[in-house]
């Protein structure tokens, strides 16, 4: 592969990285506002044109009021204020399919070309399918909050969020294995403490994310303005009270889900400065040891963003923020991921050339 075309693959990638950013922070507003559950079918190609014409907008605005929200939560609104959610859900989607597109069209163009070798195209070829998965992950979501529940299934919306994020992990260290020209695994790192600890601190980061999804889901939280205290308590007195098997307070109770999210951001913080110190000690790259504080300074902007949220009762601006903070917390935490498992630290190196002068070889 020419560097040239090396350039071109990388820049695709980031893009395409970006724009699943972006559709994950936009999701985040389409809930925010109540606008995802607007449009009740999923019409992949019919739907790229919204309604025409007074009496399609009356037949569109029918089928939302037949709906569990049209019915229960959103009865008294007009057919003007529909028009403001449905658009929402609309551009949301509209997103989706140019993403989709820009994932699709560029891949097979490379591989007409030559520029991706067939013998190396599973890994795009993966990509551009989740890409579709994803799109039925997202209506798999969108039809729970439409039969009997005026709101999605807490955990489907999960799921499609956690997909979201794979995605973007595999976009990501795809970009990332072109921008170094595909180096090789460093065997030899492997069982190191890092290289242990990096793994583990993008465990528990996904974890703190998962019960985030949780949360958005069952719009836990507006479970409670205070902090750190709920309900005038460290441990509120109803956290097992909903559901008969404590676990289950802790994945699907409003206050269960709060309270595991909030408390549990300290353990992200506890690992990632374990991860700081704990590089410090080995000679790495001045890219991990930026980027590992910057994924510290990160996460206590994001415990900030996550307390001031609660304590204003969820307002948009500080929600959104708060979501976009934790995506660029994963996309550091992949980035430290990969240049630990790839880049081989100068003791290393000198361990390597040692070896090979004793040896002679």
């Amino acid at each position: 592969m020419s560097e040239q075309d090396n350039k071109k693959i990388i820049r695709w990638l980031f893009v395409v990285s970006g724009l699943i950013m972006i559709m994950v922070v936009f999701g985040g507003f389409v809930r925010l506002t109540r606008s995802g559950l607007s449009i009740v079918e999923w019409n992949p190609v019919s739907g790229v044109v919204p309604p025409i014409g007074q009496a399609a907008w009356e037949a569109e605005y029918a089928k939302y009021q037949q709906t569990p929200e049209g019915m229960y939560i959103n009865h008294q609104m007009t057919i003007s204020e529909y028009k403001e959610i449905f658009y929402v859900e609309y551009i949301h989607r509209l997103i989706a399919r140019f993403a989709g597109l820009f994932v699709v069209i560029p891949l097979f163009y490379y591989l007409y070309k030559g520029i991706i070798p067939w013998r190396r195209s599973a890994i795009y070829l993966t990509i551009g399918a989740l890409f579709g998965f994803q799109g039925f992950l997202g209506w798999y979501m969108v039809s729970s909050g439409l039969i009997e529940n005026p709101a999605v299934n807490h955990f489907r919306l999960t799921i499609h969020l956690l997909m979201a994020l794979f995605l973007l992990a595999l976009t990501m260290w795809t970009a990332l294995r072109h921008v170094h020209h595909f180096p090789p695994v460093i065997n030899k790192g492997r069982g190191s403490l890092p290289y242990i600890l990096s793994a583990l601190t993008l465990t528990i980061l996904v974890i703190q994310i998962t019960w985030g999804g949780f949360v958005a889901g069952l719009k836990a939280g507006w479970i409670s303005n205070t902090w750190p205290l709920m309900a005038g308590r460290w441990i509120p007195s109803n956290l097992f009270a909903q559901f008969d098997a404590w676990w289950q307070n802790l994945i699907s109770s409003p206050v269960g889900v709060h309270f595991v999210h909030r408390w549990f951001a300290f353990v992200v913080l506890g690992a990632a400065i374990w991860l700081y110190f704990i590089t410090k000690r080995h000679a790495y790259s001045a890219n991990v040891h930026k980027a590992v504080i910057y994924f510290l300074g990160l996460v206590a902007v994001q415990i900030t963003l996550g307390v001031t949220t609660i304590w204003f009762s969820v307002p948009i601006i500080l929600a959104l923020s708060h979501q976009a903070v934790g995506l660029l917390l994963f996309i550091v935490a992949v980035y430290i991921r990969y240049e630990i498992v790839h880049t081989p630290i100068p003791e290393q190196i000198v361990e390597r050339q040692t070896a090979v002068a004793q040896t002679g070889d």
